[in-house]
């Protein structure tokens, strides 16, 4: 049996999923940008997971009006527990006994999560640990969520992936919100998720999927199909700081969930040679804060083990690869994660320090980190080897530290009246993505899954809340395969200008041009397609809304564009052409009299001459400016 992966940091379950193949938040719709409206009213969003806690207050019906005439879907929950909120709800679980069906409970947590995310109601005084305190919401709160419970166990195998896709193609969803997938994007025609997702398209019918948290590293990009919407993560610009103080007054900024009251006296301070279970000595850690290094075992077993030997405190250090991207959890006592930069300046003062002493001072939620958003390291990166020509990820989200609804309390914290938890991952960008596709249908129910995608796209952000370059996870300038297009920006995606749209079948000759056979085709298509028939085209001569090129001579594309803006819109083009290319677009200026009209230029790229050393993948832009509109499109380019 084939499996894929949940596509959300296994850190805060405590659980090993067996296989890789994912919000609602109080602060994401203002840090996106989003007024507090009745978005996404008669959208249907198919969500398929670990299943949904249908008594969580996120999934009230209250004020929400019935589905749509189109909605063909059930319940499988006692009908009372859906509601016009939550108005179907399903299981799918080849590996149960034949007749049974089991209700879509969730038991994991991860499905709950996601789709309160994209759709989840409003939610008073929600919190984790009293942490992050605020209104809960999701994405488009007016918008209906049908569950498609997949990953029973939080592993997921194909096949019931697929008769989820199916169902929420039958049942009548507008928007299919994917938190699961493969590591990488192997060729389309076998890649299971693409091939189904494909018919959704056909039938009008948006995707949303989760870039995967394979990141740093290049090229493991997931759900890398041009049809889908890949989204990677970011993060926001809270922060549960949890400082720790030096003996020698040098501060750093960590973060913690669990924020007990704590001493600001100074205590000694050890570095012990492993903080794996059974490894700490109650006379040499006892009363002590103990530092420890992420990455040889879970950082809450860390943390039952430094309490176990009577530790006062822990310090966790993040390994080199992830920077400066912490991710919060409770640890069971006191503690503090801190970046790896800040570890080495900790392990540093040990070493130099006959007694070295630190305490932790809890400064709970604060706003403003001057560098969100920035790329989380675990979100996949481009380049997608299955298709090189088409740059992937496509966007960037919140999808790290994100508050949603939960099944159960967190640890001991049954005093909530409400559970909520914050976990992180491209599972939790993902149901960002779809939410706000189902603002942009709801205000163009014309628009197809193309253009809803090219408005997403084209008007992206590639500056964060300082209005400096995004950066990655080790505060260096983040390139494109790691943002795609940049971060996402809701109130411009609903009003883009123009769009680069994309019919099902145009997709065929890209197909065909990739090499695949009629027969691989044929299998993605869901009908008989004759390559020898079709004008196969290049990959870069897809009408996609961004660029990635492999530069060898010369090479010139075309793109066609449809005015979805003002009336009479014309457009100049700007160029800032990757280092070491040359750039020409012609024509320089597109004129619009009317809306969905369209227009037709070309860009051409070759070697230009150039003084300075020129990396092997350079990146530019083009941008289309009018009085109201400036729609962006990058350009990668590889050079040969």
């Amino acid at each position: 049996m084939a499996f894929v992966h949940l596509l959300c940091s296994i850190l805060f379950f405590n659980v090993l999923f067996s296989f890789v193949p994912s919000l609602q938040t109080t602060h994401s719709p203002k840090f996106l940008g989003l007024p507090p409206l009745q978005g996404g009213k008669g959208i249907i969003i198919g969500v398929l997971d670990t299943g949904v806690t249908p008594d969580h207050p996120s999934f009230s019906g209250d004020g929400m009006p019935p589905p749509p005439a189109k909605w063909k879907g059930r319940c499988d929950f006692e009908s009372y527990r859906c509601n016009n909120k939550l108005i179907g709800a399903r299981s799918f679980d080849s590996s149960a006994k034949q007749n049974v069906t089991m209700p879509p409970i969730d038991n994991v947590g991860h499905g709950t999560h996601t789709a309160s995310t994209a759709a989840g109601a409003s939610v008073q005084r929600a919190n984790t640990l009293g942490m992050a305190k605020g209104t809960a919401r999701g994405m488009a709160p007016f918008a209906h969520l049908a569950i498609y419970k997949v990953c029973p166990t939080g592993q997921c195998s194909t096949s019931d992936v697929l008769a989820g896709i199916d169902a929420a193609l039958m049942d009548g969803a507008d928007i299919i919100s994917m938190s699961l997938g493969e590591i990488s994007s192997p060729p389309y025609h076998t890649d299971a998720i693409a091939v189904a997702t494909f018919a959704a398209i056909q039938r009008g019918i948006f995707v949303s999927c989760a870039a995967g948290n394979s990141g740093p590293d290049s090229g493991l990009v997931s759900n890398a199909a041009p049809w889908i919407l890949t989204v990677g993560a970011s993060t926001i610009d809270r922060n549960l700081v949890a400082k720790v103080k030096l003996g020698n007054g040098a501060e750093y900024d960590g973060e913690a969930l669990y924020q007990p009251s704590f001493s600001s006296t100074l205590l000694p301070l050890v570095y012990p040679e492993s903080c794996l279970p059974g490894h700490l000595k109650v006379s040499e850690v006892k009363g002590k804060i103990v530092l420890c290094k992420e990455g040889s075992f879970f950082p809450f077993e860390m943390g039952k083990e430094v309490k176990r030997a009577r530790g006062a405190a822990m310090i966790l250090i993040n390994e080199q690869i992830d920077g400066y991207t912490i991710l919060v959890e409770d640890y069971g006592l006191p503690a503090s994660h801190v970046s790896y930069a800040a570890g080495e300046k900790i392990k540093g003062y040990i070493n130099a320090t006959k007694s070295p002493t630190a305490t932790i001072m809890f400064r709970g939620t604060v706003f403003g980190n001057p560098t969100a958003p920035a790329v989380a390291s675990f979100s996949s990166r481009g380049p997608c080897f299955a298709s090189p020509g088409i740059l992937k990820p496509d966007i960037i989200g919140p999808g790290v530290n994100v508050l949603a609804a939960w099944p159960f309390p967190i640890r001991n914290d049954t005093k909530a009246k409400h559970y909520f938890n914050i976990i992180s991952g491209t599972s939790m960008s993902c149901p960002h993505l779809s939410g706000i596709a189902a603002l942009i249908k709801g205000a163009h129910p014309d628009w197809s899954p193309a253009a809803i995608k090219s408005a997403i796209m084209t008007s992206a952000k590639q500056l964060n809340i300082n209005r400096k370059p995004i950066v990655d996870e080790r505060l260096q300038q983040a390139d494109l395969f790691a943002i795609g297009t940049g971060h996402v920006d809701p109130a411009r995606a609903i009003d883009p200008g123009f769009v680069y749209d994309i019919q099902p079948d145009d997709y065929i000759p890209y197909l065909c041009g990739l090499g695949y056979t009629d027969k691989q085709v044929s299998v993605i298509a869901h009908k008989p397609v004759r390559c020898s028939g079709e004008s196969s085209i290049p990959e870069g001569e897809l009408n996609y809304p961004s660029f990635s090129v492999i530069l060898g001579p010369p090479e010139t594309f075309t793109r066609t564009v449809t005015n979805v803006g003002t009336d009479y819109s014309p457009y100049v083009v700007r160029i800032v052409p990757p280092l070491g290319v040359y750039v020409s677009v012609k024509p320089d200026k597109l004129n619009f009299s009317k809306l969905n009209q369209k227009a037709t230029y070309s860009i051409t790229l070759g070697r230009a001459n150039s003084t300075h050393k020129v990396a092997n993948f350079t990146q530019g832009y083009l941008r289309w400016d009018s009085k109201k509109y400036s729609v962006k499109s990058p350009i990668s380019v590889k050079l040969t």
